[in-house]
Parts: structure tokens; sequence; C-alpha cells
């Protein structure tokens, strides 16, 4: 079975199909599923699917984009949706320097990706990180919050091996999903080799981001096969192997999933 350790089923792309999809995942060998939030709405969403179907857990956070939906209020609702025991990391959050070039909205980046980082830690779950040209202070920030401290995984990582090198050594997993299959992906290829099989999780970021030979159109986890053969020929090993990894590492990361 494959573990999907980031998808978004909660998009509207997905609902004129949401229910027949989801139900078939098992059948496909989609065994577990991490429903992750992006905005507020998102995360009430992701709160209903995880509790819709046995094999969705959710993920609730403030992606750096809608950083707007962040108050106090807020952070008191993400804190106390961690306890329920369907939720079982804070994501994404992080920092995205691709959409956002005001150095003030940056700013405000850096604090609310703090605030949520020391929220993970307050409620023992690990993160789920979202980085886009944001590679320096990302980086950064974590080595002074501590990060190592605070579990969690570099969702969708498209900087440098050495990078992915540098979060490893702080005990992060490496989120590699649709992208690795395109041939102009040379360092995310690099990385999958270089980096031990024990940090690397599998993921779509669906409806996004398809794999080859389904590229352009919408993603599912039904792809994650083409992502655990492109990792199984990059390291010259099987494709049951990665699965099998992979999956121990997501149970190993997100710990309130319950096993098959």
């Amino acid at each position: 079975m494959i573990f999907e350790s980031h998808a978004h089923y909660d998009d509207r792309q997905f609902d004129a199909d949401r229910e027949a999809l989801l139900a078939s995942m098992a059948a496909n060998g989609i065994g577990r599923i991490i429903n992750v939030g992006s905005d507020f709405a998102a995360c009430k969403r992701t709160v209903e699917l995880a509790h819709q179907y046995d094999d969705v857990y959710g993920a609730v956070g403030i992606h750096p984009s809608e950083i707007k939906d962040l108050c106090e209020e807020t952070c008191e609702w993400l804190k106390e949706t961690a306890n329920d025991p369907r939720i079982v990391a804070i994501g994404e959050i992080g920092l995205d320097y691709y959409w956002e070039k005001d150095p003030r909205e940056r700013d405000r980046q850096r604090y609310w990706f703090r605030r949520q980082m020391e929220l993970a830690r307050q409620v023992s779950l690990p993160v789920i990180i979202h980085s886009r040209d944001a590679a320096e202070d990302t980086l950064k920030l974590m080595r002074e919050i501590h990060a190592e401290q605070i579990p969690g995984v570099v969702h969708c990582f498209s900087y440098s091996p050495e990078l992915a090198e540098e979060y490893v050594k702080m005990g992060y997993y490496i989120g590699i999903g649709g992208v690795i299959t395109f041939k102009n992906a040379r360092k995310l290829k690099e990385a999958a080799v270089r980096i031990p099989l024990e940090h690397i999780l599998l993921e779509t970021d669906c409806p996004y981001l398809s794999p080859e030979p389904n590229r352009g159109k919408r993603n599912s986890s039904l792809n994650l096969l083409y992502v655990a053969q492109e990792i199984a020929a990059l390291r010259g090993i099987t494709e049951q192997e990665v699965k099998e990894a992979t999956w121990k590492n997501a149970l190993r990361l997100f710990s309130k999933v319950k096993e098959l």
C-alpha cells in the first residue's frame, strides 16, 4: 500500500467525483491519505473529510499566501482542533516568496510561520512545511526556533540536494511528488538519490502537479505509483521497497495515524 502524505481533496476540482474517487483508493493500493489545509475554510473542510473517510486524516494550518486568515482567534481554533484524533499535523505552513514580493508581507509570513511552528510544538504535532523561493529564510527561521525539536516534512521539495541534506540533519522528511518525473527536475532527482530513503515521503499535492505521463491533467493519489517507480529507478531499487519504506516513514512521522 502507498501512503499519500499531502493531498487537497477538499478542492473544488474534486466536487464532481470526490466520493467515488476516495472510495476507490484502497482498491487501487492507496492505504492512507493526509488531506492538508491551506486557508481557514479549507481547514474546516479537511476536518469534515477526515471524519467522513476512514483512510483520510487531516492537517490544519494556514498557507503563507493565505495569512490574511490568521489572527488570535484562528490560532486558538487550530490549537483546539489539533486535539481531534483525526488531525495528525499542523500544515501547510511556511514561506512563499514566489507570489509575495512586498517586504512587509514577507515579514508577516515569517511571523506567522514562526507562530504556527510554535503551535505545533505546543500541541506535539509534526509540521508540513511549504517553502517556495524562500530557501535561505526558511532554513534560517527553522534554525532560530530549533525546529529539530519539532518533527516535520518539507513538502513538494524544490531546492538543491545540499539543502535537502540540511533538512535531513534536522530530522526532517522530504516530500517528493510528480515533479520528480519531469525531465528538467535534475536537482530533485539528485536529492532523491542522495538523501536516505528513510527520510522520503510520497505525495501528490493533488489536484496539482500531476506526474508524467499525466502532466497537465488533474492529479490524484492514484498517480503516486509513477512517483514510486521513478524513485525506484533513480535509486536502483524495487518499487516495492520504495512503497514499504515511505509507508513506514509516514507512520513514524504522523504517529496518530492508525496502521492497516
